[in-house]
């Protein structure tokens, strides 16, 4: 079965995006690996820090190999904005296939020594190494980035980021953010900053990372059910098409809309069924639903879609 190393290869001569998606419990794992099973294509199961402090560490990578023993096509396990060394060497040594160091919000010259000190430890144990350049704003777990403290990253930046740093993909801020509330106006991508970026960078691979295209349809289930989440925007797929197709991204995260399809899923089997004692009819409906949530992202980052 194809190393990460090689996933990201392929993608990134075939042009397509692999998708990385973020899992909280037994249900959201189950969705995201029975989905790159059906669309026979290799996923990215990412967990974040305050993720691996509710599971547990062992737990997470113990679940992860038990569903993954019998897989016909790749699943790699990836640290999401690892905010220092150390919880990145916990999960290299744990055996993660790759991890996200993010020192984005340092000066750049932390940036660099932080990212170069966890490429160091990777490189020794053939783990794949993601950094970050530029600032996303948004909610992810529990940073918070003010809008005015987001930017965009520099071309010319980025460049020199990776050669000084030696990772093996870089995430860069071209317009996406984190969380459900992501554009104030019309969602836009800075697709001409990404083209630069690559004028920079060559064949080389690129992560794009606050890509929930927020469906309202998934909004409007959730709050007709005593939800409360107004004016939520994401990306638009006609973006994320193009990224797919005409550019590096190899890898695309989506973890917002997941959660929006848990929480619908939720509100609407609670409603539909007040008998129901058993939490398992509620969380296989949910996971279910999340699975078809993933197949459509993986499409849709695959080009088939």
């Amino acid at each position: 079965m194809d190393t990460i190393f090689i996933s990201f290869e392929k993608a990134l001569k075939k042009h397509f995006s692999i998708g990385a998606f973020n899992f909280y419990n037994l249900e959201t794992l189950q969705a995201i690996l029975e989905a790159g099973e059906e669309c026979c294509m290799p996923v990215i199961c990412s967990v974040s820090e305050s993720a691996i402090k509710y599971m547990g560490l062992d737990a997470t990578v113990m679940m992860f190999e038990a569903l993954t023993q019998k897989k016909k096509y790749p699943a790699y396990l990836h640290l999401d904005h690892g905010q220092s060394y150390e919880i990145c060497k916990k999960a290299i040594d744990a055996g993660f296939d790759s991890v996200m160091i993010d020192g984005s919000s340092l000066p750049y010259s932390e940036n660099v020594k932080l990212t170069k000190k966890v490429v160091k430890y990777a490189d020794k144990n053939g783990v794949f190494v993601e950094g970050e350049i530029g600032v996303l704003s948004g909610v992810e777990e529990n940073l918070i980035v003010a809008e005015k403290e987001a930017k965009f990253t520099s071309p010319k930046e980025a460049k020199s980021f990776v050669l000084e740093t030696g990772i093996n993909s870089v995430a860069v801020a071209i317009g996406t953010s984190h969380g459900a509330y992501k554009f104030k106006g019309e969602p836009h991508l800075r697709i001409d900053i990404l083209t630069e970026i690559e004028k920079e960078l060559g064949k080389f691979p690129i992560v794009l990372h606050g890509a929930s295209t927020i469906d309202p349809k998934i909004i409007k289930q959730i709050n007709a059910r005593g939800g409360k989440i107004k004016n939520a925007k994401g990306v638009s797929k006609d973006d994320l098409k193009e990224i797919c197709k005409n550019h590096n991204v190899c890898k695309i995260n989506v973890d917002t809309d997941l959660r929006l399809a848990f929480l619908a899923s939720i509100r609407q089997t609670l409603k539909a069924s007040p008998k129901e004692t058993n939490p398992r009819y509620f969380l296989t409906e949910a996971k279910e639903y999340m699975k078809e949530i993933v197949k459509q992202k993986i499409n849709l980052f695959s080009g088939k879609y």
